[in-house]
C-alpha cells in the first residue's frame, strides 16, 4: 500500500463531520512537526461549534524566499441514510478499484497526497529554495466563518506574505489532471420581505397584497443583463429560491411576502453595484420593504502564470493531458485566501461522488494526484532558485 493512500484511510476512519476534526490534525502535526515545520492551531468559535484550525509552514534559507500554502479542509459533510452505504461510512473499504469512505474526494485524498508529496519533495531537497506551508480546518463543509477566515484575518495581521496556494478541493471530471479551478464567482444572497395590508379576500379595497406588487419587480429583476462575463467567467446570475407568503387560509391577503434570492457574480461587477441596481429597481415599483444582505464571498480569479503554468505542466508529464480551466461551480475557501494571496488555484480528485452516499475515490488516480503536487513544488522550487 502506498503512503498517500495509507495515510488516507487514517483520515477517512475520523468522522470529521463539521465542525469536528475527530483527529485528523492529531494525524497530520505530528508528521509536520517532524518535516521541520512550525505548527500552530488557531482554533475559534463557541465551546459547542469549536473549530480546529492549523497553520504550518517551514521557512526557507533565503530571505527573500516565496510561499506556496497548500490548503484544505479535514471536515466532511453528514453521511446521509448509513443503511444505504454499501459499507459503514467511516471505515475504508476497497471494492472494484476504488476506495470508499466519506470524505475520500471531498477532500481527505487531496490531504493525503499534500502531505505525502511534501515528505518526498523534502526527502529529496532538504534545504529549498520556497516556503512551504498547510493551512487546514474543520470548517468548510459549515458556516465557515470560524475556519480558514480566522486563519487569514491573523495571517493578515501578521503582515504573512503567501505568493501561490492550492486548495485540494475535488476539481477534475472523469479523470485526476483534466480539470483545475482557476477561480469562482462571488456569491451574494438576499432576503427580502415586502410589506402589504392583510385583510380579507372579498374586500381587496381595503387590504394591499404584497405579492401582487412584487411580482413586476421581480419579472424585472429575472430579465436584467447583470454584466457579460469575461474570457473566464460566464454572466453573473439572479436566481429566486424561495418564496413565502400568506396564512394558509385560501380567503386572506397576506400581510407580507418573502423572498430569498442570489448573485453568483463574476469579476465585471462588484457587489454593492449589485445592491444598488436592485433597490433602484425595487424603489422604482414603490414598494415598502426590508432587504438583508449576506455576502458569502468574493470572485477571486487566477490568470494564467505561474502557478497555473507549474500545475498545468505537472498535470501534462504526469498525466499527458492538457487541463482546462474553469471557474464554475460553487464556492470554495478560495474565496478568503485570495485576499491574501495573489495565486489560488484549486485542484484535487474527480467529484463526480462528493457529498454523495457511497463517496469513492479511484485508487488509478490518488498517486498521480500526490506525483502532481510534488512536481509542482519541483517547478516552483527550481524557478524560485533561478531568480
Amino acid at each position: 500500500m502506498s503512503p498517500t493512500l495509507l495515510l488516507t484511510e487514517q483520515l477517512i476512519s475520523c468522522a470529521s463531520v463539521t465542525p469536528h476534526d475527530a483527529g485528523c490534525l492529531e494525524l497530520i502535526t505530528p508528521r509536520l512537526s517532524a518535516l521541520g515545520f512550525t505548527c500552530e492551531r488557531l482554533d475559534s468559535g463557541p465551546a459547542d461549534f469549536r473549530v480546529s484550525n492549523l497553520w504550518a509552514h517551514r521557512g526557507a534559507s533565503r530571505s527573500d524566499a516565496r510561499t506556496l500554502v497548500f490548503a484544505g479542509h479535514t471536515d466532511v459533510v453528514p453521511t446521509g441514510p448509513v443503511e444505504q452505504w454499501s459499507n459503514p461510512p467511516f471505515v475504508p473499504t476497497y471494492r472494484d478499484g476504488y476506495l470508499f469512505g466519506r470524505g475520500t474526494s471531498d477532500m481527505k485524498t487531496s490531504i493525503a497526497a499534500f502531505i505525502v508529496a511534501v515528505e518526498e519533495f523534502l526527502a529529496k531537497t532538504p534545504d529549498p529554495a520556497i516556503r512551504i506551508a498547510f493551512l487546514l480546518t474543520s470548517d468548510e463543509e459549515g458556516p465557515a466563518v470560524d475556519g480558514t477566515t480566522v486563519v487569514v484575518e491573523q495571517l493578515r495581521q501578521r503582515e504573512e506574505t503567501l505568493d501561490w496556494c492550492i486548495v485540494g478541493e475535488p476539481t477534475s471530471v472523469q479523470k485526476t489532471g483534466d480539470m483545475i479551478k482557476n477561480g469562482r464567482r462571488g456569491t451574494l444572497s438576499g432576503k427580502l420581505t415586502v410589506r402589504g395590508i392583510q385583510g380579507h379576500i372579498a374586500y381587496p379595497q381595503l387590504a394591499r397584497n404584497p405579492i401582487h406588487q412584487v411580482v413586476p419587480a421581480l419579472t424585472e429583476l429575472a430579465t436584467i443583463e447583470w454584466d457579460r462575463g469575461n474570457d473566464f467567467f460566464p454572466p453573473t446570475s439572479w436566481q429566486m429560491s424561495n418564496i413565502h407568503g400568506g396564512t394558509g387560509a385560501t380567503n386572506v391577503i397576506p400581510g407580507n411576502v418573502v423572498i430569498d434570492f442570489n448573485f453568483r457574480f463574476s469579476t465585471e461587477c462588484t457587489a454593492e453595484q449589485l445592491k444598488k441596481r436592485v433597490h433602484t429597481v425595487l424603489d422604482r415599483h414603490g414598494l415598502e420593504y426590508d432587504l438583508i444582505w449576506t455576502l458569502g464571498g468574493q470572485p477571486f480569479l487566477t490568470t494564467p502564470g505561474e502557478l497555473v503554468d507549474a500545475v498545468q505542466q505537472a498535470i501534462q508529464a504526469e498525466c499527458g493531458i492538457t487541463t482546462e480551466l474553469s471557474t464554475t461551480g460553487g464556492t470554495s475557501d478560495g474565496r478568503f485566501i485570495s485576499q491574501i494571496c495573489p495565486q489560488v488555484i484549486e485542484f484535487g480528485p474527480p467529484n463526480a461522488t462528493i457529498h454523495k452516499v457511497n463517496e469513492h475515490v479511484a485508487i488509478a488516480d490518488v498517486e498521480p494526484l500526490k506525483n502532481i503536487y510534488l512536481r509542482t513544488l519541483e517547478l516552483l522550487n527550481a524557478e524560485q532558485a533561478r531568480t
